[in-house]
């Protein structure tokens, strides 16, 4: 299934993609996607609906982050040898974590705020995965019965806060707008391998990244199980796996930025794809 969230910011109501691309409403039969709806038995009685009994949701509405109500927003940095080499960091022997605000998380085709006098906003597409039920200490064999679904994410950063200015990575990662979240969550009976999922992302019209989860460091399941001994997961959190190279910050002989005014695009295969606009902050 692809479930999303449909409607005004902080008035999102839930639905799913039908088969022809339309989107169905699931007023009533679930609250919202988040917490305990994302568990299997809950995702069991939903693909058991028919879609086509369901309202269809004419015009476009606004299409919300893909999960309600997110607790945490895990983030992994450096997954991707080539991502580590681009910015001039060695490969990680265990997994770089880092959290994202969740007051950054946005639309999926929300605009990027460009914070107030910064010169380093940047891009990264990565793979999100959506956390079905509580685990704690699980194991790497059968970390992925855990996962809901899967989506796409622009962890955008901002350098200068990220790395210049002290302290931890979290504070240029974690402006508003920062986490483009959606279109869809994906669930995981559609992704029999995320491991083998291209992603990519332009900006205005130029690809930057072109990458593939193949070549990520540590995999979903690694990632699951090793964040599940260093806190409990709950449904409904996410997890940002890192992102392929292509960053702004690494283009050699010079690094390149957004600004406002830019359009950004990403998408990753069979997950959808975003689109965002690049403006100022207040």
């Amino acid at each position: 299934m692809k479930l999303l969230r449909f409607g005004p910011q902080g008035q999102e109501k839930p639905g799913l993609v039908d088969a022809d691309g339309r989107i169905r409403s699931l007023e009533g039969k679930v609250a919202d996607i988040a917490g305990d709806a994302l568990s299997d038995a809950a995702l069991a009685q939903l693909r058991a609906i028919d879609p086509k009994s369901l309202p269809l949701v004419e015009g476009n509405p606004r299409i919300g982050a893909c999960v309600g109500s997110i607790g945490k927003m895990v983030c992994i940095g450096l997954n991707y040898a080539d991502h580590a080499a681009e910015a001039g960091m060695p490969v990680p022997t265990e997994p770089v974590v880092f959290n994202k605000w969740t007051s950054a998380i946005v639309g999926p085709n929300d605009d990027i705020e460009i914070p107030r006098g910064s010169t380093k906003t940047d891009w990264e597409v990565e793979l999100g995965v959506v956390i079905g039920k509580y685990a704690k200490n699980v194991n790497e064999a059968n970390a992925l019965d855990y996962v809901a679904g899967y989506c796409v994410i622009n962890d955008v950063s901002e350098r200068e806060w990220q790395i210049e200015r002290g302290g931890q990575w979290d504070k240029g990662k974690g402006f508003d707008t920062f986490g483009p979240t959606g279109p869809w969550l994906v669930t995981r009976d559609e992704v029999p391998d995320p491991q083998n999922l291209d992603l990519w992302l332009d900006v205005d019209g130029h690809r930057y990244q072109n990458g593939s989860t193949r070549t990520m460091i540590f995999p979903v399941a690694k990632l699951v199980s090793y964040l599940s001994q260093c806190m409990s997961l709950q449904p409904g959190d996410v997890i940002s796996t890192g992102t392929p190279p292509g960053v702004g910050m690494g283009i050699k002989p010079s690094p390149v930025f957004l600004k406002a005014g830019q359009t950004v695009r990403l998408g990753i295969q069979g997950l959808g794809e975003q689109q965002q606009k690049t403006r100022a902050a207040e």
